[in-house]
């Protein structure tokens, strides 16, 4: 099963305690206070490792400590700060508050970080209390504690395009007929139990055109509700950028599976109907006669492009289905800018 979620307990160094010291030289027998300053604890940071794809490393350790700052001593020496604690997350790790469920951080870019933690700060020490009525000081501050925070981690899957059907339509099929994918497959339901990603080509090598697909595993009608095994992938659907719904040719209601998929996305979260969609009847080399991608849908599609029949054994269509999904995706790219990490209340409602 895919290591999608993971709780940590990240404790950011303790600030060193600042010095009480007095120089101590031959012929100066009133040398005044020299006691230094504490180093900074040092703070825990996220960042993304574009090399990671899940939080399996999470499963066995979730306690994470960043090293103390170091003691001032006299002679001014200030301590040694401690360094930063640098956690490797993949790609799409959304962060939250475990104790408060507010959203922390979305680490979404290759080269993101996030502090989560920030170390606590060194004490003074002595020499930074002498003024000219107080000039033999003997107090100086503790370090300060660092802070201490138990997050939930959420990695949502970063694909191009998201395969959403219900089980047994030939999802893992089509994935591995345009990809080098190989997700199982079989002749029985759930055979998906973790979402596949594959790099699909489209049109000739040199012309450089690709996207990343995604299949989920299959919905059934009340995931949302947290029925069958769909409802646990759905927030992965949230990151794709456009939607290929694959509905079985040898449906007797193809209307109907389509608005029950689009009901199910809506519902667990109504942003995911607003993204940009496309519709296919899969398995065609098992219907009589299959629409092409001429003729007008036999069935409402509630908003989303029709893009005809095409069959992940045979290869039909899935040519001018490739073609589709990059002219669709190249609409949404000029419609919305790349999707920056975000660390503020705009990911709250990502996090459900």
């Amino acid at each position: 099963m895919l290591a999608d979620r993971a709780r940590i307990h990240v404790i950011a160094g303790k600030g060193g305690d600042g010095a009480v010291s007095f120089r101590r030289e031959k012929y100066v027998p009133k040398g005044g206070p020299d006691g230094g300053d504490g180093g900074d604890g040092g703070s825990v940071v996220l960042a993304v490792n574009a090399h990671l794809r899940t939080l399996l490393d999470f499963q066995s350790k979730t306690r994470f400590k960043a090293p103390s700052g170091m003691n001032g001593s006299g002679n001014r020496k200030s301590g040694r700060s401690g360094e930063d604690l640098r956690i490797e997350v993949p790609a799409g790790t959304l962060v939250v508050d475990d104790e408060t469920g507010a959203a922390v951080a979305d680490l979404v870019r290759d080269d993101a970080t996030h502090v989560v933690a920030r170390g606590g700060r060194g004490g003074r020490g002595n020499a930074r209390f002498a003024t000219p009525t107080h000039q033999t000081p003997r107090e100086s501050e503790p370090g300060r504690a660092g802070e201490e925070r138990r997050l939930r981690l959420e990695l949502r899957l970063i694909a191009d395009v998201g395969l959403v059907g219900f089980p047994n339509v030939g999802k893992s099929t089509m994935l591995a007929r345009l990809s080098a994918a190989r997700p199982k497959i079989a002749d029985y339901p759930f055979t998906t139990l973790e979402p596949h990603l594959g790099l699909v080509r489209v049109g000739p090598e040199d012309e450089g055109r690709s996207f990343v697909m995604a299949d989920l595993p299959g919905l059934i009608e009340g995931a949302h509700q947290g029925k069958g095994l769909g409802h646990e992938f759905l927030k992965h659907i949230w990151r794709t950028r456009v939607l290929l719904f694959l509905i079985d040719s040898l449906s007797e209601d193809p209307g109907r599976d389509v608005a029950t998929l689009r009901h199910e996305l809506e519902a667990y979260n109504p942003e995911l109907g607003r993204k940009p969609a496309l519709i296919a009847l899969s398995r065609s080399d098992l219907a009589a006669k299959a629409p092409s991608i001429e003729d007008a849908p036999p069935f409402p599609t509630g908003g989303a492009t029709w893009s005809g029949s095409v069959s992940g054994v045979s290869g039909a269509g899935t040519q001018e289905l490739n073609e589709s999904i990059w002219n669709m995706l190249m609409v949404e790219s000029a419609g919305n800018p790349p999707e920056e990490n975000r660390s503020d209340d705009s990911v709250a409602e990502a996090k459900e």
